[in-house]
């Protein structure tokens, strides 16, 4: 049976869903469920779709640029952990405890304090309770999560697959109707190629039909020209022997692309999305290797390096990097002022 035709048989059950986050988000618009206001400076990121959309690096932008001047701390759900609660992240902490992201986050960004929770509201107090100067908090994944409500709310959508050519569940990949869009403050169209026509800009700007007051950017991956691991680094363009690229992420296509721009010569496991990886996993892992090199992603790497011989693993850094210079300072200045209204 053809996608077509299996799009048609689940429509049904896409109208239901719909309906569902519907009547859910006008209980909250109407107040009959409850909203707290974050009564510190605080940026929440979300997006409409499942899967990859950028918000891990998104996050990771705002922990770098926002930790020399503030007292910042990172909540997240701890999508993917095997614990329950509010866990506050220290040396004994690993992927399976908090997640893949956070634990992402703790070791990138020791200094600030990362803590999980399913109920945002409890784990809010409880980082009020750790740290009283906390003066900014940044929220992962909390676009459908209304029960607390950030200083500004920030939502990233993807390039190629951009929420407004997109379906709600389960025929497309929309957490809730395309409308949602209307509660952030600022919209990121992520992971865009790295020249993009005013008239390109233009359209999806015309598309995402913005409302008074909230902003538009465009940002871009950039990875860094090193590979690396606890041990050393190593520039990419000295990769002359072949290597496996392992990758348990949504959408590993840019990093592909970027290999293969290079001419770097390597072979593809590719996995699901917080990818659990059993013994099997490791032993096709090391079949294919061989005596080479593995290459992963930062977060992936979060969860082999211990699995894996810490002198053949390596990971490649990624940032987010806005398409110009004048962006990103429109971006900031943009922060700073819903930020200091709070």
């Amino acid at each position: 049976m053809g996608m077509n035709k299996w799009r048609i048989l689940l429509f049904p059950f896409s109208i239901i869903y719909a309906l569902i986050t519907i009547i859910r988000n006008k209980l909250f618009d109407w107040r009959l469920l409850p909203i707290y206001q974050i009564q510190i400076p605080s940026i929440g990121i979300g997006n409409l779709s499942v899967g990859g959309t950028g918000k891990t690096v998104a996050i990771d932008f705002l922990i770098t640029n926002f930790k020399k001047e503030f007292e910042v701390a990172v909540l997240s759900r701890g999508y993917g952990r095997n614990t329950k609660g509010v866990i506050i992240a220290n040396q004994t902490s690993s992927s399976a405890s908090i997640g893949d992201e956070p634990f992402q986050f703790f070791l990138k960004h020791k200094e600030i304090k990362i803590v999980v929770a399913e109920n945002r509201l409890r784990g809010f107090k409880k980082l009020l309770e750790i740290n009283p100067q906390l003066k900014l908090l940044l929220l992962d994944d909390v676009m459908q999560h209304r029960y607390v409500s950030p200083s500004v709310l920030i939502l990233t959508t993807t390039y190629e697959r951009p929420f407004f050519s997109d379906r709600v569940l389960p025929v497309g990949n929309l957490r809730e109707i395309k409308s949602g869009v209307r509660r952030a403050n600022i919209i990121l169209v992520t992971k865009c190629p790295d020249q993009l026509s005013e008239n390109k800009i233009k359209s999806i700007t015309n598309k995402i039909s913005l409302n008074s007051g909230q902003k538009l950017f465009f940002t871009k991956v950039k990875y860094s020209s090193t590979i690396q691991n606890d041990l050393m680094k190593i520039k990419v363009e000295k990769l002359k022997e072949p290597f496996v690229l392992v990758t348990g992420i949504s959408d590993p296509s840019p990093l592909v692309k970027y290999f293969k721009k290079k001419g770097l010569n390597f072979i593809h496991l590719e996995f699901p999305n917080h990818h659990y990886f059993t013994k099997n996993d490791l032993n096709e892992i090391n079949k294919k290797r061989k005596y080479c090199k593995v290459i992963t992603t930062e977060k992936d790497f979060t969860r082999l390096a211990s699995l894996i011989d810490n002198k053949s693993i390596f990971f490649i850094p990624i940032e987010m990097e806005f398409l110009s210079k004048e962006m990103e300072i429109q971006f900031r200045n943009c922060l700073n002022e819903k930020i200091q209204m709070n």
